[in-house]
């Protein structure tokens, strides 16, 4: 039973492998965010140009120090002429001779100072064009990345997390950039100094070279089984990842609450197992790359014991002069390091593929909401809203309908009140109008035409929202208030507060417009931020105002006045107003009462009262509540 488990395990590995590193998936990954590489691509190429030529002069250091070993070993014997030459097999090419070793030693040690000198130019060179590109890629990703995100409807951005989304802007593009600078450095180094060693050496000597054989192979059986192994985990590991940053943000953001409930030592425990998770599962990815190199330090080492061995040999009954000999070593380590370094970048871009999946991802959303090729690019006419048989579905399955079959038609600058019990869908039917998501089925009109004949740009700036929690950005009061209207003036900006009840609390302020919030609006109460959103709202002079339940942290007699300033000053505006309490709506022209994603019943509060019994119960009920007060 546990080996027919064991192997149902290793086949789903093997399948999770070939589904996320299959060629055609790879390829469309690669393909992808090579169109990030734009004006980086004479760098990324000059970059393996200057290793190869780094390369080229590394090799012929070893060459040219085997001369002068062999010069020295022959003066010993009594020579009288020194040959600088290169043997390549059967062939040898004679450079110069010279009187005196002490001569070929002078002139071969200049030649490896020079090729020294020159080989850290090319290599300075491909680290700065090197950084250039990997720089300038991920700055592309994540920029392409932001663009993307921000075209995402309300439905694209129910598909990740919030913290996810963080990740692969920070974690992931780090990864696939340090797989970059392994492709174009540190993939070009190893096998082109692999290639010309390995030819340098078996010129030497092809006998010793028939260790590499054995060599090569036990490397890449190390490689591939690495890659089996490590691949699924740092999977899980990013998974995992996202879910600790989904933790730490909301603790965060939640702080307050957390002290103000005494739970610092729950979410401190939280966070401690979550956490402890990651550093499990990126240990277990980790301790594969780190038990591979004990492994081909020992295949190095064993290849060292074995060329010194038959090398040794072979030097002292004459067969090999000690010059070459030495060169055979340097060649060989800089083989193995070679390979080792192609072993290590494969586990690197084992990690980046995970990473470059989830970024790419992101890039093959589809945007479910975009405009028409014919779409209008005029001003909405006016604020009329006509829902003509709307049904919607947040999963697109008609089988769960969050909207059935609602009719409604609103007429430009009326007030409209909207009350239901919570999951009734009542955000949901405000939403579709700016198009945060589209319909179902059915039409939705404003101004006489369907909003998804509208350009998308032009529908929202027609509409303003103001939820029950919407957000403040850091800076000064007036910076987000010009959010609703770059350009406003002084005073429209006393209009847009004084309409909103803002202007006093505003004024109050040693710096007024000029005070700055903190980072979400932390310095001012509940009741002062909603104020602020609305003022914010008001600066667009929408066609259509939505108030989300957001004059819930005001008092009655402030709500009141708002909704009378904005009955006096934006009087064309049409306002839809969801509320919990009645007396928010209950001067409105329409109201409309929901439930189960249904409009149950609709008329002015006198009609309401009526028809509607669920309606009728939560005002009465609420009028208790007032007297008893």
């Amino acid at each position: 039973m546990a080996a027919k488990e064991e192997k149902k395990k290793r086949q789903s590995v093997i399948s999770l492998i070939k589904e996320e590193m299959g060629t055609s998936k790879s390829d469309h990954v690669v393909r992808k965010l090579a169109k990030c590489i734009r004006e980086n691509k004479t760098p990324s190429i000059l970059t393996p140009i200057f290793v190869f030529f780094e390369v080229i002069c590394e090799v012929f250091i070893p060459l040219i120090m085997s001369q002068m070993i062999n010069a020295g070993t022959a003066a010993q014997a009594g020579a009288t002429s020194f040959d600088f030459n290169f043997d390549f097999g059967r062939w040898s090419v004679r450079l110069f001779t010279f009187d005196s070793a002490l001569e070929l030693s002078l002139v071969a040690g200049a030649l490896m100072v020079g090729l020294a000198i020159i080989s850290m130019f090319f290599g300075a060179m491909a680290g700065r064009f090197s950084a250039v590109a990997i720089t300038g890629l991920t700055r592309n990703i994540r920029h392409d990345e932001y663009n993307k995100i921000q075209q995402f409807s309300f439905l694209n951005l129910d598909h990740f997390s919030i913290p996810s989304l963080v990740t692969r802007m920070t974690t992931d593009v780090s990864n696939v950039g340090g797989a970059y600078q392994t492709i174009i450095r540190m993939l070009a180094r190893a096998p082109f100094m692999l290639i010309f060693a390995l030819i340098m050496s078996i010129s030497i000597s092809p006998s010793l070279s028939l260790v590499f054989a054995v060599a090569i192979p036990v490397f890449l059986l190390g490689i591939f089984g690495g890659v089996l192994i490590i691949f699924p985990r740092f999977l899980r590991m990013l998974r995992k990842y996202d879910k600790m940053n989904e933790v730490t943000e909301e603790n965060i953001r939640a702080i307050r609450t957390v002290k103000a409930f005494v739970r610092e030592g729950h979410e401190t425990k939280k966070f401690k197992e979550i956490s402890q998770n990651v550093q499990k599962l990126q240990f277990d990815a980790e301790k594969i790359l780190v038990l591979g190199m004990p492994v081909f330090s020992l295949i190095i080492y064993a290849c060292m014991i074995a060329i010194v061995y038959f090398g040794g040999t072979d030097v002292m009954q004459g067969e090999m002069n000690l010059g070459d000999f030495t060169a055979f070593l340097s060649y060989v380590m800089n083989i193995l390091i070679s390979a080792t370094m192609v072993g290590m970048a494969l586990f690197m871009l084992v990690l980046a593929r995970a990473s470059a999946g989830r970024i790419c991802e992101i890039f093959d959303e589809k945007i479910d909401i975009t405009d028409k090729e014919d779409a209008l690019d005029e001003e909405v006419k006016d604020g009329s809203v006509d829902f003509e048989d709307v049904s919607f579905s947040y999963s697109k399955n008609p089988d769960k309908m969050n909207l059935e079959h609602v009719n409604l038609h609103i007429k430009a600058g009326q007030r409209v009140g909207i009350l239901g019990s919570t999951g009734s869908s009542k955000t949901t039917l405000v939403q579709l109008i700016p198009r945060l998501y589209d319909v179902y089925e059915g039409s939705i009109k404003v101004g006489g035409v369907d909003v998804r004949d509208y350009k998308i740009s032009r529908i929202r700036d027609s509409v303003a929202m103001v939820l029950q929690n919407n957000t403040l950005f850091s800076g000064t009061i007036e910076e987000n208030l010009r959010w609703g209207k770059e350009d406003a003036t002084q005073e429209e900006l006393d209009k847009a507060t004084k309409t909103a009840q803002a202007y006093d609390f505003i004024t109050s302020f040693e710096k007024g417009y000029d005070t700055d919030l903190g980072q979400g609006g932390v310095n001012v109460s509940g009741g002062q931020k909603q104020r602020l959103c609305i003022a914010r709202a008001l600066l667009k002079n929408p066609k259509i105002m939505i108030l989300d339940d957001s004059t819930s942290a005001v008092d009655m007699n402030t709500d009141a006045k708002i909704r009378e300033s904005l009955r006096k000053e934006f009087k064309d505006t049409t306002v839809f107003i969801i509320a919990q309490r009645i007396s928010s709506i209950q001067d409105a022209d329409v109201i409309i009462f929901m439930e189960n994603g249904k409009v149950l019943a609709q008329g002015n509060h006198e009609e309401m009262m009526k028809i509607c019994e669920p309606y009728r119960e939560i005002c009465e009920e609420q009028q208790k509540g007032v007297i008893g007060e």
